[in-house]
């Protein structure tokens, strides 16, 4: 049996509307319940949820044999894991975003706000630009509008929140979807199965 572990939420959900397209159906996992883990004998599945962010946490360890995580996770923290598929799902694209009247002064040290400092330092340090990294769990649009930073790296999907404090997109990053990840060991000893889910899931579009 094959441990998927699927990111809690409406993308979540989504996912496993796919998973239950390309064949492998839990109709528990539809019930309201406090549950957290399903399984279905039948399909050789079993289901758990967790938080988006700790998906590739539990594929890298071993607790699941596959999942879905988004690209921006999979940059942020570099899990040692298999990236098999992307699905085209929860399409966002990372960005620095600033005042719309922004204009860098390379004569000093760009402050950034962000909850993804490693994906910031990899684009400035790609652009050899020097920065100082403030990370914020939350309520990022606002650093920029309080003074605490010059620009913010984080992720936009419609730019509504971003337009709504002022803020507007300035560069685009990388462009950001959720993808099948497989545990590199299971991958080894499941190989037929994970390429199995692979290719209905690519199917399943």
């Amino acid at each position: 049996m094959l441990n998927v572990a699927l990111p809690k939420g409406r993308l979540g959900e989504k996912v496993y509307e796919r998973m239950a397209r390309a064949g492998y159906p839990c109709p528990e996992v539809l019930e309201e319940s406090r549950r957290l883990t399903f399984e279905n004998p039948e399909t050789g599945v079993r289901y758990f949820w967790v938080k988006p962010s700790d998906v590739a946490i539990y594929v890298e360890r071993g607790a699941a044999d596959v999942g879905i995580a988004g690209k921006d996770i999979l940059l942020e923290y570099s899990p040692q894991v298999y990236e098999l598929l992307d699905l085209g799902m929860g399409k966002c694209r990372m960005c620095v975003a600033g005042r719309a009247d922004f204009r860098d002064d390379t004569s000093r040290t760009l402050r950034v706000a962000t909850k993804f400092p490693n994906i910031a330092r990899a684009h400035y340090a790609a652009c050899g630009r020097e920065i100082s990294i403030i990370k914020l769990n939350g309520s990022i649009e606002i650093a920029p509008l309080l003074g605490l930073s010059d620009v913010i790296v984080d992720i936009v999907e419609t730019g509504k929140t971003l337009l709504e404090n002022g803020l507007a997109p300035l560069t685009t990053i990388v462009p950001i979807s959720a993808r099948f990840i497989a545990n590199t060991a299971s991958y080894q000893f499941h190989s037929d199965e994970i390429r199995t889910m692979c290719e209905r899931l690519e199917n399943a579009l």
